[in-house]
């Protein structure tokens, strides 16, 4: 992924098989499972499909642990509409466990279209698209 200023995010989950339902329903993808082992034990990912010669970023979600846990309040990820418009996975959000919180709003031409959502974690997600 090269010049890419963003490599790689984690959304820490509580409920791996929640959250990957969940995800895989919204978004129509499936993730990867995948255990790492650091050297502070084992680590549970579902990793996000990816292609690392095209644009943007990879991102797994990740276990809860010490330093990576649920919340509303903090990072926020910003993800892309894969049918590049996010009222299609904003349809989804609710009928799948999440809630959402700003449905579907123009920002600018620039930019495009914002909405936000809860996911089954607790994790408050952002999605833009272009229309």
């Amino acid at each position: 992924m090269k010049d890419n200023p963003v490599l790689w995010f984690e959304i820490p989950v509580l409920i791996m098989e929640r959250a990957i339902k969940f995800y895989e329903s919204v978004f129509r993808v499936s993730l990867s499972r995948n255990t790492l082992n650091y050297p502070t034990g084992k680590v549970e990912m579902a990793w996000f499909p990816m292609q690392e010669d095209k644009v943007g970023a990879g991102g797994a979600l990740i276990d809860q642990s010490s330093w990576a846990k649920p919340g509303n309040d903090g990072v926020l990820v910003y993800l892309s509409s894969l049918t590049n418009d996010l009222n299609d996975e904003l349809s989804r959000v609710d009928r799948e466990g999440g809630k959402v919180l700003t449905p579907k709003t123009f920002i600018s031409k620039a930019i495009g279209y914002i909405g936000t959502f809860l996911d089954t974690e607790g994790n408050k997600v952002a999605l833009l698209s272009r229309k």
